[in-house]
């Protein structure tokens, strides 16, 4: 299956915690970062993710934050530190280009946002994504 999603990092299951509805699942990615998923109960058991399954976390572009430094007091639980490869910069909008260990992202924010930020190629940003908003697909 082609998907438009540009943000398909592989990786394994380390962790799956259940509740009644959702749970959550801890991916250990290639790249030997850590990400978390909430996913509902119903998709966790029909992939059968349990640890050591391998899998796809799966992030829309649109759905990537940026910060030009670390962050405190944020709910979001995944922050991936990396360095700007790429910087389209349109009328409105932004494509960044971001270059982790073992791995790599897309995010697409405001132009206004990454003027704010004074985002350049070569800078250092943190990614950040809510749980909510990670897929996954076994490998």
């Amino acid at each position: 299956m082609t998907m438009s999603i540009r943000n398909q990092l592989p990786g394994t299951v380390t962790a799956v915690q259940t509740g009644e509805v959702m749970a959550t699942v801890r991916i250990r990615l290639d790249g030997g970062q850590d990400l978390m998923a909430a996913i509902t109960l119903e998709a966790a058991n029909q992939l059968g993710l349990a640890p050591g399954t391998a899998v796809h976390a799966l992030v829309k572009s649109t759905e990537v934050a940026l910060a030009a430094g670390q962050v405190a007091g944020l709910s979001i639980r995944n922050r991936l530190p990396g360095t700007i490869t790429g910087l389209t910069v349109g009328e409105v909008m932004a494509s960044v280009k971001i270059t982790m260990e073992g791995a790599r992202l897309t995010a697409v924010i405001t132009k206004e946002a990454a003027t704010d930020l004074g985002l350049f190629v070569g800078s250092d940003v943190v990614a950040l994504i809510k749980a909510t908003e990670v897929a996954v697909a076994t490998a």
